[in-house]
């Protein structure tokens, strides 16, 4: 046991989840390794934000077990916020809140600190992932959406935690941005040592910052490991979503 607790981040056997009648996560298994960025992939409304909010604890699982740094996970327990951090995909900031009140929301949630304090914490984190301290007075409604992103992400990053949860980080972002926010996570994961658990379509992103991939289908992982492994598996649908005319087209133009 105490090499697994090593070796693995997250640790998943035999999660079932549903809604009503509906079996959306089939005694589903998932093992995530400390210090790698995975990437999750599966069919639209397959059951990919599911999973990642089952091991979060925002959903209630019906079987199975969940294990957090070697710790099994009762839905939301005590310490939870300085084990991860989570970005939402459209970042999620609170519309009325600055950006260095959005950043320090998990500081006063779950610290005593002094407000110099926790305003010096905002600057060094946005400035972290690539803002200014004079972004920090601006209000969500004055940012782009890689700005947005980026602020997101720093609110995740408040509290140091070990592991990153990304749901659909690249969503809206053009190419260039959504290339440069790549870019940050992996550096941000090599630096500070991050697990990252990402959940994601964008193939530029599995492709170049994902260490392994773990396919989604039919309520189980039936796919998992480098990129290059999952484009030579036989499974049905894992074969359809990275060798379609689309996948093919943007493996053509990343070469």
């Amino acid at each position: 046991m105490g090499e697994q607790q090593e070796e693995f981040a997250i640790r998943v056997r035999d999660l079932v989840v549903g809604f009503g009648r509906q079996t959306v996560l089939d005694h589903l298994s998932l093992d995530v390794r400390r210090g790698e960025i995975l990437g999750l992939v599966g069919a639209s409304g397959g059951g990919k934000s599911v999973l990642m909010r089952t091991i979060i604890g925002l959903i209630p699982r019906r079987g199975g077990i969940i294990e957090v740094m070697g710790q099994p996970t009762g839905g939301r327990k005590d310490g939870a916020a300085t084990t991860w951090g989570i970005l939402f995909q459209q970042g999620a900031l609170f519309s009325s809140l600055t950006v260095r009140q959005n950043v320090q929301f998990p500081l006063r949630e779950n610290l005593v600190l002094s407000q110099e304090l926790m305003d010096e914490i905002a600057i060094a984190k946005l400035e972290m992932v690539g803002l200014r301290a004079q972004d920090a007075d601006k209000y969500p409604a004055e940012l782009s959406g890689g700005m947005t992103k980026r602020v997101a992400l720093a609110r995740a990053l408040a509290l140091d935690p070990p592991i990153l949860f990304l749901d659909e980080p690249t969503s809206g972002l053009d190419p260039i941005a959504a290339g440069d926010f790549d870019a940050l996570i992996k550096t941000l994961q090599k630096t500070l040592g991050l697990t990252v658990f990402m959940v994601t379509h964008d193939l530029a992103s599995l492709t170049t910052v994902c260490d392994r991939v773990a396919a989604l289908a039919d309520g189980k992982i039936v796919a998992i490991g480098p990129m290059r492994e999952l484009l030579q598996s036989e499974h049905p649908w894992v074969r359809a979503y990275f060798h379609g005319k689309r996948s093919q087209m943007l493996q053509h133009e990343m070469r």
